[in-house]
């Protein structure tokens, strides 16, 4: 852990703030380069956040394209700062001021389809990375996706990933932005594993098409609803077991199966089938990242980055779009 002094790099603007840290945007001293500041205030009796501590561990593990960089970390006496690489905006800023170019009438935030398809790609290479490297990151949200003018998308914010093992761990269920939290880890569920992040990135895509949420819930209780709205009420027929976890409830209203192209009829048949491997309620049935890497959807994304190395530490980078 570097102990050079914080002086090293100028703060320029707040970016935003968490429980935890600060994030500033900075200059480096020496270089000039810009970087993204993630300040974290120790308490004095605490000590570390036991988060912080977590995602430095990880962050220096995992070098990958599409995560985005820690390039140092400098330790004060009542002040821990990581440097990282500097990205222009998170994915929720790029869709809030986002207005399609090529379609006026589209509402604000809904991306066009190919870039939908590049910041997919992206997400789900840096995520199998992840689940390649035994790790979780628990917090997929658009939020926690960066993006710059390259047309680069990077995983960010490991603040609650955690390196899982085999067999599947008992993990704390208190993980997650409402919106993007899988039903099994609503439900209760401490033996999550790698199908929660696939969960989120369908929840993400189908807000990169829309501009909103695809289930904004204001409870626990009230995001399982929508979800089963959408995906159908399970029962123990369709996923057993269920009735055994701790927020199950006999008195839930018993909903049909929807189709996801009628609430989404902008998004093409493959596409539509990609999103339903990936938003199956039953963790088991959800496709794995590898897998959804693979679907023909992406069949025309710069198939030079898809021969051998969309698991690779440098594979899988985008010129831009």
């Amino acid at each position: 852990m570097d102990k050079r002094h914080p002086n090293s790099f100028q703060q320029l603007e707040k970016l935003g703030e968490g429980t935890y840290a600060t994030v500033f945007k900075g200059r480096n001293g020496q270089t000039g380069a810009f970087v993204a500041l993630k300040e974290i205030h120790l308490d004095s009796e605490e000590g570390t956040p036991s988060t912080a501590i977590r995602e430095i561990s990880l962050m220096k593990e995992l070098k990958h394209t599409n995560i985005v960089s820690l390039y140092d970390v400098i330790h004060t006496e009542n002040k821990l700062m990581l440097v990282f690489e500097y990205m222009d905006k998170d994915l929720k800023k790029y869709m809030d001021s986002y207005q399609s170019p090529t379609n006026p009438s589209a509402p604000r935030g809904a991306l066009d389809p190919d870039v939908i398809k590049s910041f997919m790609y992206q997400l789900l290479l840096g995520t199998a990375f992840c689940h390649e490297n035994r790790v979780l990151h628990r917090d997929l949200k658009p939020q926690n996706l960066l993006t710059n003018t390259s047309g680069q998308l990077k995983l960010a914010d490991f603040g609650l990933a955690r390196a899982f093992g085999i067999p599947v761990n008992t993990f704390s269920n208190e993980v997650v932005t409402l919106w993007y939290r899988a039903p099994d880890v609503l439900l209760g569920s401490r033996t999550y594993n790698t199908s929660i992040d696939i969960w989120s990135a369908g929840c993400i895509m189908a807000e990169m098409y829309t501009g909103r949420p695809l289930f904004p819930g204001t409870t626990n209780e009230d995001q399982l609803l929508k979800i089963f709205r959408l995906m159908g009420t399970p029962s123990e027929r369709s996923w057993p077991g269920i009735t055994s976890f701790p927020e199950y409830k006999t008195t839930w209203p018993v909903y049909a199966t929807q189709e996801l192209r009628a609430i989404l009829p902008q998004v093409d048949a493959l596409g539509i089938q990609l999103l339903n491997s990936m938003l199956q309620v039953r963790p088991e049935m959800r496709c794995s990242a590898q897998q959804a890497l693979a679907h023909p959807w992406f069949a025309d994304v710069y198939p030079q980055a898809r021969k051998g190395e969309a698991l690779g530490g440098q594979g899988g980078g985008f010129k831009g779009m």
